[in-house]
């Protein structure tokens, strides 16, 4: 990842970097709408989404991957911290991703247009792969013996019946947006911040990787997919290095004459010289 090229967080952000704001708006809106409807395209695979989720759970076991339901058997202990993660999964997701972009394009705006086109390109890979790859998510498919939490304890985002979802496409699951945007949040803010506690931002894609995982809605290698493709756009779309204008202050030709002969006389020095040059019968 190049996290390097960030700005120091005292300095006044560069106005001029800030592409227009209705422009923007009109940008972020028109790829939400693509994302939504590119999900919904890629509805109605319900038997290949299936079969897909078959091989996925096959596969993530023959590799020796954790199983998901160690981390949902730590949700179903408390049945607060259930709803918690409902609710984290169905409401933070989007709310965060805009206050990021948003607060990016007042004070880090060069560092808002790479991340948006970070997003942007992760998201278009991602909505291909929804069309190639349909996938049940693991609390829809049996074999795995997972809670689909959000429908048993809620809240929930999605319809009791996959099939006929009409709000969202529920064999969408490859790879994880929830946890590849909560990533690029993450370490956005790591690279466009100064503070000694940024690190702490990194606590959002953990804890979305937890929920994912926790409420049965992604397997495993969906994080690890979503993260494969997001470490490529960030190697293909680097931060643009800005260097800050440096002003030019002229040497007055006293201390360039100085500099040039390579000698500097402190004002004592110079006294016992001026001195040392006083005719010896001066003053008498």
């Amino acid at each position: 990842m190049m996290l390097a090229g960030s700005r120091p967080a005292d300095q006044e952000p560069d106005s001029s970097a800030r592409p227009p704001l209705v422009r923007e708006l009109l940008l972020v809106v028109g790829l939400f709408v693509i994302y939504k409807f590119g999900r919904q395209a890629a509805n109605g695979h319900v038997d290949e989404a299936f079969h897909n989720a078959g091989r996925v759970w096959d596969l993530e076991r023959a590799v020796h991957l954790p199983g998901e339901g160690a981390v949902q058997g730590l949700l179903l202990h408390n049945e607060t911290l259930i709803h918690l993660a409902n609710a984290y999964y169905a409401t933070v997701h989007f709310p965060a991703t805009l206050l990021f972009l948003g607060w990016l394009y007042w004070r880090r705006p060069s560092h808002y247009v790479w991340s948006r086109r970070i997003l942007a390109v992760l998201t278009g890979a991602a909505l291909a792969l929804h069309l190639i790859f349909p996938l049940a998510p693991p609390r829809l498919l049996a074999e795995t013996g997972l809670v689909d939490t959000g429908q048993v304890y809620g809240p929930t985002v999605y319809g009791a019946a996959p099939a006929t979802d009409s709000m969202a496409n529920q064999f969408a699951a490859m790879p994880s947006l929830h946890f590849g945007w909560a990533v690029m949040v993450g370490v956005g803010l790591v690279v466009a911040t100064r503070s000694r506690w940024r690190w702490l931002w990194l606590l959002h894609p953990a804890i979305t990787l937890f929920v994912i995982v926790g409420t049965a809605n992604h397997y495993w290698l969906d994080s690890i997919v979503v993260a494969a493709l997001l470490s490529v756009a960030l190697a293909a779309l680097r931060l643009q290095r800005t260097e800050p204008v440096r002003a030019h202050t002229p040497w007055p030709a006293a201390a360039t004459g100085a500099h040039a002969t390579g000698s500097y006389a402190t004002p004592a020095q110079a006294s016992r010289r001026s001195s040392s040059h006083v005719p010896s019968g001066a003053g008498r």
